[in-house]
């Protein structure tokens, strides 16, 4: 899997991180508080928007008084918390990037996630240092499937879309690395379960824990 690849980047949430189970009740409460209800596909709704994007789409789905900037600073202030201290890896992830780094493979971070929670959750597991470049979906002009962010993130890293290797944990993602030229590995999270199907479809390696890739035991698609 990592033949004549340069630079590895990754989704953030569900992906890198095991954090999409916190959203639904940030989405829960801050619409309750409001008197509203989340919609069943709410979540599938927004899968790829950016943050921005997703603020946009939630103040005109519900007609919320709040400005796009007022939303992503309330959403980014309930999330905090969790980002800093409850959000863990995902199974093998902190031992696949020490190993990257031995490689001399570049890291990156491309998602739809805000920079401030991406600061949070770096600094509170303590691997800030091992990603090379951090790009969010807010800094280019389409969030995922659309390959802005993968793009954006490549040319950070110097590196050729040929030789980049993505991990991702939903269809809109993997399609957003495939449409940037890239090679995809999904991976398994409980979030994404019920599209394991799509996401087999859909990329070119298939992982449930990182340990796959170190012992090369990882699924070719």
């Amino acid at each position: 899997m990592l033949e004549n690849i340069q630079s590895v980047i990754f989704d953030l949430d569900g992906t890198l991180v095991d954090s999409m189970w916190l959203w639904h009740d940030i989405d829960v409460e801050f619409l309750e508080k409001r008197g509203l209800t989340l919609p069943e596909t709410y979540q599938h709704d927004i899968e790829g928007m950016s943050f921005t994007e997703t603020a946009i789409y939630t103040k005109d789905l519900f007609r919320l008084k709040e400005t796009v900037e007022e939303l992503k600073t309330i959403w980014n202030g309930m999330a905090l918390q969790k980002y800093s201290y409850e959000v863990k890896f995902k199974p093998g992830a902190e031992e696949f990037l020490h190993d990257c780094r031995k490689r001399g493979i570049t890291l990156g971070i491309a998602t739809s996630n805000s920079k401030e929670l991406v600061g949070a959750v770096t600094r509170g597991l303590n691997f800030q240092n091992d990603i090379h470049e951090i790009v969010t979906a807010c800094e280019v002009a389409h969030g995922k499937p659309a390959p802005d962010v993968y793009l954006e993130a490549a040319r950070r890293l110097s590196a050729e879309p040929e030789h980049c290797l993505v991990f991702e944990d939903v269809p809109m993602g993997i399609k957003a690395a495939k449409n940037a030229g890239m090679k995809v590995c999904a991976v398994e999270d409980a979030f994404s379960a019920h599209q394991e199907e799509e996401k087999r479809r859909l990329a070119d390696y298939y992982i449930s824990s990182y340990m796959q890739v170190l012992d090369n035991t990882y699924e070719i698609l």
